[in-house]
């Protein structure tokens, strides 16, 4: 069992910057996939941002690309999502996950689930 907990949300303006931070309760081994995923007032919940924790493997959804940046730090067990030139259109919970079974996008496929951060991106 691995639990996760995300950290680091708030309420920024259009052009901010924020880090989003997910720290696992125990060490997960390199099959595993970490991602990031948000959902918006009245929307599904989609794919952002998601990381292969061996390789260090990086895949992002087309509306973050070139703004987003997944990491991991292998010695704190945690995965960031720094998170530049914020827009409105951001404004979401953020949920960060993992998957033993090395999908990326299906969220269906990922085993584990913090409780969300959430951002809010004013204009």
């Amino acid at each position: 069992q691995v639990q996760l907990v995300e950290s680091g949300g708030g309420l920024v303006q259009t052009g901010d910057s924020l880090r989003l931070s997910c720290a696992a309760s125990r060490r997960t081994f390199n099959n595993y996939v970490m991602g990031w995923f948000r959902q918006a007032p009245g929307k599904e919940r989609e794919f952002v941002a998601a990381i292969s924790w061996g390789a260090g493997n990086t895949f992002y959804a087309d509306s973050v690309k070139g703004r987003f940046t997944i990491s991991r730090d292998n010695a704190k067990n945690t995965v960031y999502l720094q998170m530049n030139s914020l827009k409105p259109k951001d404004t979401a919970v953020y949920y960060c996950a993992a998957n033993e079974a090395g999908t990326v996008r299906n969220q269906r496929k990922y085993n584990y689930w913090g409780q969300g951060t959430q951002v809010t991106v004013s204009s």
